[in-house]
């Protein structure tokens, strides 16, 4: 096992998945250590700072990455198992854009109404207490609220040669939203080009479901993960598992689109892991199954479809060992 630090400098982040060079070579069994950088380039850092004009160019969520995993091919599945988030800075920042958010016109959803304001709140990190604090902008109210870091982008190149923005989550993962993706989570992503080239970003150090603004309580995180692959194994959509979960994730417009993909993920991923009929699995995951949303605001919406496996009889042994194999990782502690 090679444990390997990155931390970017300002020009090497990439603003897509796809269409960027590697900016380094990995190969299942790493430890990578990164440093990501917040959905707004650390620019928004007092309640006057404003996205329209304070972040160049308009360029939200830079990513850390891509890395070149050594063997990955098309059709194999990349397996990332995140050990460990943690804030890289004591202060986070979410705001209200005009055009963007889940309760006021859009490009996408438009209305015949005002566009809302531009707001920022800034959030105050105690890692220690393990909460943020939230203050009105209004008024004086402010409470304290659970520190719950998660990665909001993690993804692979899109296939066919395709280039996304790091604003759009599909197949290939990307700006997902997920507050699953956190530490003890092991994330499959099916590899469409020579190296997977994955990347990571957009830190929250918290987020409630649907994001409903438009943003999370955006932050700089220390990442720790551990990369794996899993040759010859398909995956066509992004699938997260925990140690009491199976989840699969779906994104498309409309919501209803979304809430499909996934659930239709889940029904054959149930299947295969338990060898439950597709119609019996179908039924199953009916009664016991959660949806709870990542986002109503990125250009493409995202749902997951959640399992709980003390659901799932039978569950296969092998698969589910590569999750508590990934999680048991001895990594020595940050200095």
């Amino acid at each position: 096992m090679a444990i390997i630090e990155y931390r970017p400098e300002p020009e090497e982040f990439g603003w897509t998945f796809g269409g960027l060079e590697p900016v380094r070579r990995v190969a299942p069994g790493d430890v990578l250590r990164l440093w990501t950088e917040d959905a707004f380039g650390g620019h928004l850092r007092s309640t006057s700072s404003r996205l329209s004009t304070d972040v160049p160019g308009l360029l939200t969520n830079p990513q850390t990455g891509p890395f070149h995993v050594e063997g990955a091919r098309p059709g194999d599945t990349l397996v990332l198992h995140v050990l460990d988030l943690r804030p890289a800075r004591t202060w986070g920042a979410s705001c209200a854009f005009p055009g963007f958010g889940g309760l006021t016109s859009t490009d996408l959803d438009p209305s015949l109404q005002d566009l809302l304001p531009e707001r920022v709140w800034m959030y105050d990190v105690d890692a220690e207490a393990g909460t943020v604090t939230y203050r009105a902008l209004d008024s004086d109210h402010q409470m304290a609220l659970p520190l719950e870091p998660m990665l909001g982008t993690i993804g692979v190149a899109p296939a066919r040669g395709e280039v996304r923005s790091s604003l759009v989550p599909d197949r290939h993962g990307g700006n997902l939203d997920v507050p699953a993706v956190r530490p003890g989570t092991t994330v499959y992503l099916g590899v469409n080009v020579e190296g997977a080239l994955f990347s990571v970003g957009d830190g929250h150090y918290r987020q409630g479901e649907g994001e409903l603004c438009g943003s999370g309580v955006e932050g700089a995180l220390w990442v720790d993960l551990v990369v794996d692959l899993l040759p010859g194994v398909p995956t066509a959509g992004p699938r997260l598992e925990t140690d009491d979960s199976l989840i699969a994730v779906g994104s498309a417009r409309p919501l209803d689109a979304a809430w499909r993909i996934a659930h239709l993920d889940l029904v054959r991923w149930v299947a295969d892991r338990t060898g439950l009929s597709p119609m019996d699995a179908y039924q199953l995951v009916s009664q016991v199954g959660r949806s709870p949303i990542g986002n109503v605001v990125d250009p493409n919406f995202t749902v997951t479809a959640v399992v709980d496996k003390k659901y799932l009889p039978g569950l296969d042994e092998a698969a589910d060992g590569l999750h508590q194999r990934l999680r048991a990782t001895d990594l020595p502690a940050r200095p």
